[in-house]
């Protein structure tokens, strides 16, 4: 073999492994693009009506069942059985998204001295203790969304409670797809949250 055709020959083996290591490449990057289309709840209500307090108050975040305490959406297909909605996830865990949207929702009432969550240095009145019991899609009779939130308002200051109570709302999904999954998770969640700020205000 000559030298021309040695060099032929690198320039082939050459070419053959820069194609490989393109494809090898490709197929990385396949593997780690995500797949789930991402959501997350929109703007907190705006609730009205009530009295000015100068009380602060402390929103820690919500507990919740394994099951709840992530960024997948659940689906409940009987009593017993859950799945997650495919393709869709939360844009974060979701005890964290509600505790930064009740955040939201008492600040924008303008009605409370300060509001926030734990390390941010307030001095707090009350806290709001919640757990998030339902947080679903339920097929039962229908695809429903079910939002259902318990909460206590803690007397920062002598550590008793001030006032507890379960707050829930359903509404009916319109439409297919997850987009129509989400939007009847968000508007349960806002009725809810609604529910717990103005009733919050009322007791404190």
């Amino acid at each position: 073999m000559n030298f021309s055709e040695l060099v032929g020959v690198g320039k082939t083996r050459a070419w053959r492994s820069a194609l490989i290591f393109m494809l090898a490449a490709g197929l990385a990057a396949c593997g780690t693009r995500a797949t789930n289309d991402t959501f997350g709840l929109s703007a907190a209500p705006v609730i009205e009506g009530r009295a000015s307090t100068n009380k602060q108050i402390l929103v820690p975040e919500p507990t919740a069942l394994k099951a709840l305490d992530s960024d997948q959406v659940v689906i409940r297909l009987s009593g017993s059985e859950l799945q997650y909605l495919s393709k869709a996830q939360w844009s974060d865990r979701l005890p964290r998204m509600v505790q930064a949207k009740l955040v939201q929702a008492f600040e924008n009432t303008g009605k409370i001295g300060g509001v926030g969550k734990p390390g941010e240095g307030l001095a707090i009145d009350y806290q709001i203790i919640s757990e998030i019991r339902s947080f679903e899609i339920s097929t039962e009779g229908g695809d429903t969304a079910v939002v259902e939130i318990f909460a206590k308002i803690l007397n920062d200051r002598t550590g008793t409670v001030r006032a507890q109570k379960a707050f829930r709302a359903t509404t009916a999904v319109k439409g297919a797809g997850n987009p129509a999954f989400i939007k009847a998770l968000d508007q349960a969640f806002a009725t809810v949250s609604a529910e717990i700020v103005s009733w919050t205000l009322s007791s404190i």
